[in-house]
């Protein structure tokens, strides 16, 4: 998912790009319903909007999750910060319990998404998330890294992008490994 609901955002080209980077046997299915979510409100718990509720499921459904986001003040979107909160909450049904995650950010500075990494890794540390340092994949000057129309350019930037989401097919094979010798 995406943390920006800007159209020609940068992170949006980016797992745009990832989706054709794969590795064989792994597939990115897109969820862009983040501005569909109601605000986190914990009443609704009991009773968790449509809208929830099917994002929560669809979590549940899948392997693992990439998050790619800009970062804004130092930190993560708040649409991804909701998102989160949902998926987390209640605990009995936290989504993102032992998923593997990565983590992917673009920015035009020559600091990329450096400081949101640093956030969303205690968030997804706090909610129990499997994220392994190397998952991490940070565009900086982003302008610079995709042509015209959103295809990604940059030969380093590509080998990350496909290091990483091999990392975490890896990650999500190894899980699946441990829980069946339990």
């Amino acid at each position: 998912m995406c943390g920006s609901l800007r159209k020609a955002s940068y992170n949006r080209m980016l797992l745009a790009n990832a989706v054709g980077l794969a590795p064989d046997g792994m597939t990115i299915d897109i969820f862009d319903g983040l501005r569909d979510l109601p605000f986190y409100d914990q009443d609704a718990e009991r009773d968790l909007p449509p809208a929830v509720r099917a994002f929560k499921d669809r979590v549940q459904a899948a392997d693992g999750l990439l998050f790619v986001t800009p970062e804004y003040n130092h930190s993560i979107p708040a649409v991804l910060k909701n998102a989160v909160d949902w998926l987390s909450r209640p605990q009995a049904e936290n989504n993102l319990f032992e998923k593997p995650v990565a983590v992917f950010g673009c920015g035009n500075s020559t600091f990329g998404a450096v400081r949101m990494q640093i956030a969303f890794r205690e968030i997804l540390f706090s909610v129990g998330a499997h994220q392994l340092p190397k998952f991490e994949v940070i565009v900086f000057k982003a302008a610079e890294r995709f042509d015209a129309a959103g295809v990604l350019t940059d030969r380093v930037t590509i080998d990350a992008v496909k290091n990483a989401l091999a990392l975490l097919r890896a990650r999500f094979e190894s899980d699946v490994e441990k829980r069946e010798t339990r």
